[in-house]
């Protein structure tokens, strides 16, 4: 059995009712882009920041390479999720939208959110047993949709 295979089965064991899949539907994907939006409003010493970087530029790269280790369509799903975030992002600062304000605030009420769901499920949530799973929620996440377009992964 490949390692992706095996995570997304153990992760799976915790995500069976219809409430808790739900929920992380909507938590998984959000706290991925919060994440990203906290990470993008860190300050960075002014060498990184004459390339215009932010920790979150340079944190996302092995993130996206352990994705690309675990499968080259889900590696593919992730990138493109990670340039929606910072899109997304771009369309918070355009509106004014302080970003780590904006961020912090949907981060409580996603981890929530999460929490809720594992409660209505009866078991606690993966990363507590092993933090990889804190990675693998999205790409379960990606799962989904992938065979939904006949794309295997």
């Amino acid at each position: 059995m490949r390692s992706i295979e095996r995570l997304l089965m153990q992760y799976g064991e915790s995500h069976q009712n219809k409430t808790n899949v739900l929920i992380h539907a909507i938590a998984v994907p959000s706290i991925y882009f919060v994440s990203i939006a906290l990470l993008w409003s860190l300050p960075v010493p002014d060498f990184i920041a004459q390339f215009d970087i932010t920790w979150a530029h340079i944190i996302v790269i092995p993130v996206l390479y352990y994705y690309f280790l675990l499968s080259g369509p889900i590696g593919a799903a992730m990138t493109l999720l990670t340039i929606l975030c910072f899109g997304a992002i771009n369309v918070l600062v355009y509106f004014g939208i302080t970003v780590w304000s904006f961020s912090l605030v949907l981060f409580v009420a996603m981890w929530g959110l999460q929490f809720i769901g594992h409660h209505i499920e009866g078991k606690k949530p993966s990363f507590l047993d092993d933090l990889r799973f804190l990675l693998v929620g999205p790409a379960w996440w990606w799962v989904h949709w992938l065979k939904r377009m006949n794309i295997s992964y």
